[in-house]
């Protein structure tokens, strides 16, 4: 399964990342291979998140290769969360380079993201000057990120949900731009008849689901800020601090 499936956009492995011609710098723009922030994060997070192994890796590729959304996963003990570092790169100068933390639900990869989305820089001359110590201050921040949808997660799935309450969240969310018009009936299915057991039971997490089932067919540049959006949508009246 991958995390990008909008119309345009497919999956990629990191040799094809290797592959994509980089685009020529001037004196205003200095390009960062999509391969080598990809590898940049993993290695980060291999060696300040030691109790953390890496357990799955995907990207995303629009524009023929002009825009990527990638995704590091990494799991620690039995749990049904692991640890995610959510990362995009463009080489058409659409997206600043940004990353976020969160987690992945392993039963179906949908994605958790929570807090800010952390623009690394635009990709003008000195970015490379910034980007690894940018990169090292969110990989850090992952942690408790991680921690706090775990938190956030146990709480979801002690608030019930009936399909009425589950109807009037589906068009709030809609209103406010979380999600489009082709997103609401991937989570109108997913609430009413679950792709995975483990969302059968009537509560804010199984909706939670429902929704970040949808949101996979986000396109690269607005991914992560969907995410974000709905994890604090649903979670901001229950928010605790883990």
């Amino acid at each position: 399964m991958t995390l990008l499936l909008h119309k345009g956009a497919e999956p990629a492995t990191i040799e094809q990342l290797a592959m994509i011609p980089l685009p020529q710098e001037t004196r205003s723009y200095k390009p960062v291979a999509h391969h080598d922030l990809a590898n940049m994060l993993s290695s980060m997070a291999a060696n300040l998140l030691p109790e953390f192994t890496l357990d799955s890796t995907q990207f995303g590729l629009a524009r023929d290769g002009q825009k990527m959304f990638g995704v590091h996963t990494f799991k620690n003990g039995d749990s049904a969360l692991g640890l995610s570092i959510g990362f995009r790169n463009s080489y058409d100068r659409s997206l600043s380079i940004g990353i976020a933390t969160g987690s992945s639900v392993f039963v179906c990869d949908n994605l958790c993201l929570s807090g800010d989305l952390t623009v690394l820089r635009k990709h003008t001359t000195n970015v490379l000057d910034d980007i690894n110590g940018l990169a090292l201050s969110a990989i850090y921040k992952s942690r408790s990120a991680f921690n706090q949808i775990k938190a956030d997660a146990e709480v979801m799935k002690q608030i019930p949900m009936t399909d009425d309450e589950a109807y009037r969240m589906l068009g709030l969310i809609y209103g406010r731009g979380i999600i489009n018009p082709r997103m609401i009936p991937v989570v109108k299915k997913e609430w009413l008849d679950p792709s995975h057991d483990a969302f059968e039971e009537r509560n804010l997490w199984s909706f939670y689901n429902a929704v970040t089932e949808s949101l996979k067919s986000s396109p690269p540049q607005s991914i992560m800020e969907r995410h974000l959006a709905v994890h604090k949508q649903l979670m901001e009246p229950y928010r605790v601090v883990a």
